[in-house]
């Protein structure tokens, strides 16, 4: 690294480390703690720009030189850009996180990608299982640990910054543990379907080893010892934070167990599937994976509301469950009530239109966090999926003052 590059980054982690120690920070932790134990103080909000960051942060911002160096000044950026512009509840520590050093090995099938030349475009793919006999080359993913790699990394770290920030080992491995969007992708959506109904040992094969594999996959890294506790400042599920004092489990030791953490599951190409074929071909297969986790989050973008006492009948200790842009906001928060989180994923395209309207975002935000008010909800509002803010990151700002405009109107 360039003696140019550590200076840029040094004083971009003093800034992080400032905007870490303000109080606010500790009084988010509590709001997110309370949130996460089903006792809320009002709607808690987090603004995750994704795809936008582009368009907020575009390349030329960057000074650092090398690759390496660049990217560690964007994080570093972020992070100070989301503390300085969103009046959201996120909250910004003073950890570096350094991974653990593990080599992964895939499905040893992968589906042939042919993008489009737009850039962020669509793709289309050709999907390898195509009989039933693919499903047996299906292999079982590895994950292989080099403590040597992890320790040079961490050494490296705490040279670089161990005066400025807390720098420790914490990563994570995986998103989603939901088996059916890999499956998707190696059959094909649409292929899927049809199987759902005229070639149902198809899906149940696919799902089977793919769940065979995975639950080989995590029980290897927790034998490792390279799992991570996802309790404090950790993206959980589709959006919302790990704060809670109810993991890791009253006998942890630490060496931290899948028992210990949030586990989550998701079925997005499900959306438009019945509930009772989710319930034959999708949750039979994710439940004993999620059975091996303290707490559970689940959905993303598929619209839930139809299914939501499945999910309830069924997912062991469910805590957060996705209510998207799709979903029947009252249906939802009558099925949740005060028992389960309501997280809450506004119309993103409310903020990427060609014209943004606070207005139109006011009354969405007023009508959804009326609604869970009256039915008792736990609420969050999760602004994700963000793809673009037409080049005019304002907006963001905006909607979060209007976001948090609302969530205090409840306590007032």
């Amino acid at each position: 690294m360039t003696a140019s590059d550590r200076t840029i980054l040094r004083d971009l982690a003093k800034r992080v480390a400032e905007i870490a120690a303000q109080p606010e920070m500790g009084d988010r932790v509590d709001l997110w703690t309370a949130q996460n134990s089903l006792t809320p103080q009002r709607p808690l909000i987090y603004c995750s720009p994704e795809g936008s960051w582009g368009e907020i942060l575009p390349g030329d911002v960057l000074t650092c030189e090398e690759d390496d160096a660049r990217g560690l000044e964007w994080g570093f950026r972020m992070r100070i850009y989301a503390a300085e512009h969103f009046q959201d509840d996120q909250v910004c520590d003073d950890c570096f996180n350094v991974g653990y050093a593990v080599h992964m090995t895939g499905w040893g099938l992968g589906p042939v990608y042919h993008h489009s030349d737009s850039a962020r475009g669509a793709f289309n793919w050709d999907a390898p299982v195509k009989t039933l006999a693919d499903v047996e080359k299906i292999a079982t993913p590895t994950a292989a640990h080099d403590p040597a790699a992890t320790e040079r990394n961490l050494a490296f770290y705490h040279e670089l910054f161990g005066d400025i920030l807390r720098v420790r080992l914490h990563g994570g491995f995986w998103w989603a543990l939901g088996l059916i969007d890999e499956w998707t992708n190696l059959r094909g959506i649409t292929q899927t379907f049809w199987d759902m109904a005229d070639n149902p040992e198809m899906v149940h094969a696919g799902m089977r080893r793919l769940m065979e594999g995975r639950l080989a996959w995590i029980h290897s890294m927790e034998d490792q010892g390279v799992l991570s506790l996802n309790n404090g400042n950790d993206y959980v599920g589709s959006g919302g934070f790990g704060f809670t004092t109810e993991l890791p489990q009253e006998d942890f030791e630490g060496a931290v167990r899948l028992i210990d953490m949030w586990g989550f599951c998701e079925a997005q190409t499900m959306s438009e599937v019945s509930p009772a074929m989710h319930e034959e071909f999708v949750l039979p297969y994710q439940l004993p994976i999620l059975e091996l986790f303290g707490l559970n989050c689940y959905g993303c973008c598929e619209p839930l509301h139809h299914k939501l006492d499945m999910l309830k009948r069924h997912v062991p200790r469910l805590r957060r469950v996705s209510i998207s842009p799709w979903a029947d906001k009252r249906i939802s928060a009558d099925a949740l009530g005060s028992d389960y989180i309501f997280s809450w994923k506004p119309n993103p395209a409310y903020l990427a239109a060609i014209d943004f309207d606070p207005e139109l975002v006011r009354r969405d935000i007023r009508e959804t966090v009326d609604i869970a008010r009256d039915h008792g909800c736990v609420l969050e509002m999760i602004l994700k999926d963000t793809h673009t803010c037409n080049n005019d990151p304002g907006r963001f700002d905006l909607w979060t003052k209007v976001a948090m405009e609302e969530a205090l109107r409840v306590v007032e």
